[in-house]
């Protein structure tokens, strides 16, 4: 009896090893919703892709915990970005919410995951209201605070001596950011603001208003392609010439230089990131990006792989543990110790990023179009709305 007793414990115990050594663990899932048509679909084309190298670069894999990534493009429509993100609350059960490109949406569907308890890490729009009163415990923002790069486009446009300005934007939550936060740093006059529609294709009434007032530059914020299609009129107009362009590093991506040819050259703009910034990370990322898709990446898929490898180094520090321990998982995504291909990289109170920021210009070198940094233009900046945020 004794015999086939400890012999049916030996069996359990076998079979209970069996069982842990065997154990796969479930996918952290994933929901992306970003903008992959419309005239700003390679925005989140770019996105995705930067986040989806870094799951590739770990064989399905962030932080060594396996993750399920799911893709839906909401056309720059909030109605579609409501109905996606109902999907990945209710039927697939996401733990994290990522992806959003631009600032129409993000408040449409940020507090739809908020509500929920899941964490909405943000790799591109990040609108003034989540960044202060609005801000929350489980909202992260791994790109920049909407203004920041325009307050940088501002503080250029002062160092290079320039006194007079007119400034263009869409009239929506991204493009009044884009001008407060240039007018926040700008020390000159401006002479003009020009709101036009999300998604507007002719400038020719906003181009004759530039030419009549004759400003010394202009400051626009038109992304994708927007800022495409203004930048050609504009040449066309042969305004170029006549009023110099200093702008963020959203209208002088490497794919509207890629667009305009010839016409983008001389162009200043400022950005927390840029192809020739010497660091493993942003090499790593460079050169898998090129093997990987056969093009140059922009901004936007560093900011896609940069947030990918946030939460990489938040999932690794919790091994997996994301909605079971949110307060861990919450504390390592603050730490945020992961290697940016920006460099320098650390979250403030109101968990958007403290970084640096270049002034770069539009150059042709080897026969193409890019962006070569001039010089630093901020170290260690952080964004304007910091203390109206209560989180500490």
């Amino acid at each position: 009896m004794k015999k086939i007793l400890k012999s049916l414990i030996g069996t359990l115990v076998l079979c209970l090893g069996l069982a842990v050594t065997g154990f796969t663990q479930e996918p952290v899932k994933i929901g992306m919703v970003t903008t992959l048509s419309t005239g700003g679909g390679y925005l989140g084309q770019d996105v995705r892709d930067g986040f989806l190298l870094a799951v590739e670069e770990e064989d399905g894999k962030l932080g060594g915990i396996p993750v399920e990534v799911l893709v839906e493009d909401d056309g720059r429509n909030p109605v579609n970005g409501r109905q996606i993100v109902k999907r990945f609350l209710d039927r697939d059960r996401i733990s994290i919410l990522t992806g959003v490109i631009f600032s129409n949406i993000s408040p449409v569907v940020a507090p739809m995951a908020l509500k929920k308890g899941i964490f909405y890490i943000s790799p591109n729009s990040a609108p003034s209201t989540f960044a202060g009163k609005e801000c929350d415990e489980n909202y992260f923002v791994a790109s920049w605070q909407n203004d920041t790069l325009h307050e940088a486009a501002g503080m250029g446009a002062t160092e290079l001596g320039y006194k007079k300005a007119l400034l263009l934007a869409p009239n929506y939550q991204a493009g009044k950011d884009a001008l407060a936060g240039f007018k926040r740093f700008f020390k000159g006059e401006v002479i003009e603001e020009i709101y036009v529609k999300l998604g507007q294709n002719d400038y020719a009434a906003e181009i004759a208003r530039i030419r009549a007032a004759k400003p010394e530059m202009v400051f626009q914020f038109l992304p994708g392609g927007m800022g495409i299609n203004f930048l050609k009129q504009y040449s066309q107009a042969g305004l170029m010439k006549d009023s110099a362009m200093v702008v963020s590093g959203f209208s002088a991506d490497i794919k509207i230089l890629n667009a305009i040819g010839d016409a983008g050259s001389g162009i200043i703009s400022t950005s927390q990131w840029n192809h020739d910034l010497d660091n493993a990370a942003n090499q790593q990322f460079l050169s898998g990006f090129r093997i990987k898709f056969e093009r140059e990446p922009t901004l936007y898929a560093s900011q896609g792989y940069d947030t990918a490898k946030l939460i990489a180094s938040a999932l690794k520090a919790t091994g997996g543990k994301v909605l079971e321990d949110k307060a861990s998982f919450r504390k390592a995504l603050k730490a945020a110790k992961f290697a940016s291909v920006r460099g320098n990289f650390r979250f403030a109170s109101n968990q958007h990023p403290i970084h640096d920021l270049y002034i770069r210009e539009v150059v042709k070198e080897n026969g193409k179009m890019q962006n070569r940094i001039l010089r630093k233009v901020a170290t260690d900046h952080q964004d304007a709305y910091v203390q109206e945020c209560g989180l500490r």
